[in-house]
């Protein structure tokens, strides 16, 4: 009888191990599709990429105005609204005061800006440890939000959104 139960501990031990060990080192990828919003001609690709405890955020758009846009994380995966006002206000998990990522006091959605060239294409990269991907912490998990690009640049101090004109383009964050 200890022989069972000692082998039955054995591959439960196997099984417990290879689970907890199999997952720790995998990357988790979203790619996502944008649509033009506001009667612009906005498209591009976003990538999430969560590594480590790390997620690497990766937009790249066209059919944008020369020049400086903003892009956030807004509060809802909803695009539905012909100007995306559907996607709600910035998203704000530990309410703090709209700003500029990584200085005083912003809101998790607060991204930046990013430029445009000539020929209206764009990208903009962010690396953090402030966001996962469906990790169930309300203050960090991205799913279930929405991506909104501007048609200006945010100013980093008008509340609650930076005053970054129009939205021209949206995509959900979901799996």
């Amino acid at each position: 009888m200890k022989k069972i139960c000692l082998s039955g501990l054995v591959l439960l031990a196997i099984i417990i191990g290879c689970k907890s060990g199999s997952s720790s080192g995998n990357a988790q990828k979203l790619t996502l599709s944008f649509e033009s919003k506001s009667k612009s001609s906005v498209t591009g690709t976003a990538i999430f990429i969560e590594k480590k405890g790390e997620v690497t955020f990766t937009a790249n758009l066209s059919g944008l105005k020369p020049g400086p846009h903003a892009i956030h994380i807004h509060e809802k995966s909803d695009c539905s609204a012909a100007d995306a006002s559907s996607a709600g206000g910035h998203w704000n998990p530990t309410f703090k005061k709209h700003g500029k990522w990584g200085v005083g006091e912003y809101h998790k959605g607060d991204i930046g800006n990013f430029t445009a060239d000539a020929n209206g294409n764009g990208t903009i990269t962010l690396t953090t440890n402030e966001w996962c991907i469906g990790c169930g912490d309300p203050t960090k998990d991205i799913l279930g939000k929405g991506l909104i690009v501007h048609e200006g640049s945010d100013d980093f101090t008008s509340q609650p959104s930076g005053n970054a004109g129009a939205r021209v383009a949206c995509s959900a964050i979901i799996k």
